[in-house]
């Protein structure tokens, strides 16, 4: 007699629990810390009107603070766990793939599981290696000598300068 795949229904059940179980623990946490976030915003509020001290709210920003990344560490494992249990939930119900029967006047045909075939992976154009030039050796290095540095001329200091004269000479 022909058997057909069953899901395990109690199993799923119990997969199905954890993962609305982290839903709601995630709506919780998320309500409160809207909640936190609610309550310092009033006492920020009640500081800056000069009801409460500046010593007082700055231990309400630490409190607020350790409050915030408790909850915040809290929603990350319940993300987590709900991230797991979708996809165990996932492969459960994958595996469920159905076997194909036919029936024909001979009795009942197939039963056999076709693999999923693979994609081929497609190979990489094969690179012709091309060789690294080769260093040519360089000649010795010359040491350059130093060419004597020529002094700057110095200016030298302005002197009066001769009139022109129009060509007349004095007479004496």
């Amino acid at each position: 007699m022909v058997k057909v795949k069953k899901m395990n229904e109690s199993f799923f059940a119990k997969i199905l629990k954890e993962f609305n179980v982290a839903g709601e623990l995630i709506r919780a946490r998320q309500e409160e810390k809207q909640g936190l976030l609610d309550d310092f915003d009033s006492e920020s509020k009640r500081f800056f009107f000069g009801k409460i001290s500046e010593k007082a709210l700055a231990s309400s920003v630490k409190k607020t603070n350790t409050e915030l990344q408790r909850l915040d560490r809290d929603l990350r494992a319940n993300i987590a766990k709900s991230r797991k249990a979708g996809g165990r939930a996932t492969a459960l119900a994958s595996a469920q793939v159905p076997i194909r029967y036919r029936a024909t006047l001979s009795g009942i045909v197939g039963g056999e599981i076709k693999k999923a075939t693979k994609k081929k992976k497609k190979k990489a154009p094969v690179k012709k290696k091309i060789k690294a030039p080769t260093k040519k050796k360089k000649a010795p290095v010359k040491k350059k000598i130093k060419a004597p540095v020529k002094k700057k001329k110095q200016k030298k200091a302005p002197t009066k300068k001769k009139r022109k004269t129009t060509g007349k000479k004095k007479k004496k």
